[in-house]
């Protein structure tokens, strides 16, 4: 019904929403009289700290806007309380006509305040200056009379010019030439931030004249801002959605078309995957605006049905205000805090660092949200189910929401943003992570099938580093994975010719399913299926036992590599031996443990993902490994030059080198022309990706094809000389790379 209002809290502050929709004015109260009249009158009956006013699209009146508001309410009811319109407050006289337009004066006062304050208040001043000016001229005793009305006409104005809108609008009125006869000076001060109504979650543009653009960029169709902000230490990640924007009759079209569409169940219809999902309902919403706008007379073009058909489905099926975060693979990360509704949604972006954005996630959006996770993990998510941890393969992220119990202020959400191309060597090596002879003895550690652990914090890159070193992988070898949470990329490795097999176990949190498969058991499985490369996504528990038994026993036979949480080879051995229960003899089954960290250059607040160490596992110590020279030091990070140092003399005394010449008949040297070659390759594509700015040189699908060229054109010397000479080796790869990577992408 029009006029009906509900109060609601949200993120700790109470919303006055009142429903406008069908009402002969418009909901805005700059626009409208009546409108500003009836919201007065609610707030007289409410106390509220902000204003919600819905339409077909919802007016958002803030704090500041709202507390003027309330103000020009508390007003009238004191003037009522005072009771200013009685005989007492407007003359001594017992002239019924001079009280009776006096009375009618105030009344009409009392008339204008609650729907327009400032003609109001004109009103009132007029009225005093009159009433100055017959005063003038009258004689003592009707000077007494009439000063008990100038004086309720003093109070009247004192009050007013107490008020917060009155001293704002006082100093506008300076800065204009005339005083407006309409009510275009309230649009200075009640400018409402607008939303379609069927979007819980809001966006805010306030201070924005404060701010340095530093960047921008458009993802799904909506304009990305970052800013500056002169007094804070994180940039400001501002989108401008086109649903927040939109003139009034698409914003009727939006609802119309969610109305009508709500209930449609197709029946005969099967969807394989959210792509397929989103690709039918599209052309239902299209067409369901089409007709609409037909019908009602509204002229749209064919872009701007399909920008309507895109914001709607983003509203149904999608993830709403959530889907244009994770689409934007410049994030790596989305963290929204509870309780929902009083901090913006912060970012992490892989340029910026930390972010704030301008958006403010409800708790009705936070509600959509995680129904549609529920419905989509098939996992429960309530107060005896407070996580929820699982992967969405349609956005590539993974997702961890927390609530109560465990989230004491409500619902809270961290994304994981996985970058929607695999992490090249080459990529890392033009990104300053290591240098070129790091990234050859990387790739050739996978080529020598060593076992290794890449160790490193949260946020250091070390999923991304064992998805890049996958890709040094003969694919002439067999691989399996197994992760709990799907972070490796491999169905994009499959496009790309790897044989792989993955398997998902069991999750380490939230609620799990009896048909899930334990980490420990899905390995022991894995070690049946044949000779395969073993990828295991994290070392977390159990499995690590089942891990190095096999490593110890070789029942492997190739290249095994996982990630860790660590800080240094020590730090992992302390985890796996006494943390996980390993057996310090079957630790020594690893060959290197290569350390990844986020570098924070002389305390800048940018951290910067390094490789700071790789770190051979000796076989030769009995207790304690650092105690016991049982680590070799390969290669160690020096923060003052951000550079890798590389310890040869430390390599010429590796019992892995040593067993490596014994079991493939290489000498040192041809070990280390192998590994200096592979340095050159990697080198190679990114000095050309620099010199003819060639980014995709350097992504998945070319750096596979330069590898597998380059293992290829190896093997056919072996084949013919029984040896490689590498000079003449890089000289025929480079001349490919040229011919058959660098021109085709040069002409597109």
């Amino acid at each position: 019904m029009v006029g009906e209002y509900v109060v609601k809290t949200q993120g700790g502050k109470r919303q006055l929403i009142i429903n406008y929709k069908g009402a002969s004015y418009g909901a805005d109260v700059a626009q409208y009289a009546a409108c500003m009249h009836d919201v007065v009158s609610k707030l007289r009956e409410v106390d509220a700290d902000e204003i919600v006013l819905t339409e077909y699209y919802e007016r958002i009146y803030n704090e500041e806007q709202s507390a003027m508001l309330r103000s020009i309410a508390d007003l009238v009811s004191k003037f009522e309380s005072e009771s200013v319109w009685a005989p007492s407050n407007l003359g001594k006289t017992s002239d019924s006509r001079s009280l009776a337009k006096r009375h009618d004066a105030v009344m009409n006062f009392l008339g204008l305040l609650p729907g327009d304050f400032f003609k109001a208040y004109l009103y009132l001043l007029q009225l005093i200056k009159e009433e100055a000016a017959r005063n003038a001229s009258l004689a003592p005793e009707e000077q007494e009379d009439i000063s008990v009305f100038l004086k309720t006409l003093d109070f009247l104005r004192g009050e007013m010019e107490k008020t917060v809108i009155i001293q704002k609008m006082k100093k506008y009125l300076v800065q204009l030439s005339e005083i407006p006869t309409d009510r275009s000076i309230y649009h200075a001060f009640f400018e409402a931030a607008i939303k379609p109504s069927f979007i819980g979650s809001r966006i805010f543009f306030s201070g924005i004249e404060s701010l340095q653009l530093v960047d921008e960029y458009e993802i799904a169709g909506t304009p990305i801002f970052i800013y500056r902000h002169p007094e804070k230490v994180e940039y400001m990640y501002y989108i401008n959605p086109p649903e927040y924007t939109l003139p009034p009759d698409k914003y009727f079209l939006l609802e119309k078309t969610k109305e009508v569409v709500s209930t449609h169940r197709p029946t005969t219809v099967s969807f394989l995957d959210m792509q397929q999902a989103r690709r039918y309902f599209g052309k239902i919403y299209t067409a369901t605006i089409a007709d609409l706008a037909q019908h009602n007379q509204i002229v749209l073009t064919a872009e701007e049905r399909d920008q309507l058909a895109t914001i709607v489905s983003r509203y149904t099926i999608g993830y709403g205000i959530l889907e244009i975060l994770l689409s934007d693979r410049n994030l790596t990360d989305v963290y929204i805090d509870s309780p929902l509704g009083q901090k913006p949604i912060y970012v992490v972006h892989s340029k910026y660092g930390q972010c704030q954005t301008n958006i403010i996630f409800s708790e009705e959006e936070a509600k959509s949200i995680v129904s549609r996770f529920r419905s989509l993990s098939g996992r429960p998510f309530d107060e005896a189910h407070p996580i929820l941890d699982f992967d969405l393969p349609d956005l590539q992220t993974r997702i961890a929401a927390i609530g109560k119990p465990l989230a004491l202020d409500g619902t809270a959400f961290a994304f994981r943003l996985h970058k929607q191309t695999p992490w090249t060597l080459a990529q890392f090596l033009d990104n300053n992570m290591f240098n070129s002879v790091s990234a050859g003895i990387l790739s050739f550690f996978v080529d020598a099938q060593a076992s290794m652990l890449i160790v490193g914090s949260r946020g250091s890159g070390k999923t991304s580093l064992l998805q890049a070193m996958m890709q040094e992988i003969p694919q002439n070898l067999r691989i399996i994975v197994q992760e709990d949470t799907q972070e490796l990329p491999v169905p994009q490795l499959k496009r790309f010719g790897f044989n792989i097999q993955r398997m998902k176990t069991r999750p380490p949190l939230g609620a799990q399913s009896e048909a899930e498969v334990s980490a420990e058991d899905a390995l022991r499985t894995a070690l049946r299926l044949g000779d395969s490369v073993l990828i295991v996504g994290e070392v977390r528990s159990t499995e690590a036992k089942a891990l190095y038994e096999a490593m110890r026993v070789g029942a492997v036979g190739n290249v095994v590599m996982g990630t860790i949480h660590g800080e240094s080879a020590y730090s992992i051995w302390d985890r796996v031996v006494n943390d996980l229960g390993v057996p310090t003899t079957s630790f020594k089954a690893t060959d290197f443990a290569i350390v990844a960290a986020p570098i924070r250059f002389k305390g800048s607040l940018k951290r910067s993902r390094r490789l700071i160490e790789v770190t051979e596992i000796g076989k030769y110590w009995n207790e304690d490994p650092q105690r016991e020279n049982g680590f070799l030091q390969w290669l160690q990070f020096d923060a003052g030059k951000d550079n890798l140092e590389l310890f040869e003399k430390n390599i010429e005394g590796s019992d892995w080198i040593k067993k490596l010449q014994r079991n493939r008949g290489l000498t040192y040297d041809q070990i280390w022309g192998e590994i200096r070659a592979r340095a050159e390759s990697k080198q190679y594509l990114v000095d050309v990706k620099r010199k003819y700015n060639l980014p995709k040189i350097l992504e998945a699908e070319n750096s596979i094809k330069a590898h597998s060229t380059y293992m290829l054109m190896a093997e056919n010397q072996r084949e013919e000389s029984g040896g490689v000479d590498y000079p003449r080796l890089l000289s025929q790869w480079k001349e490919w790379v040229n011919g058959n990577l660098a021109k085709p992408l040069m002409r597109k």
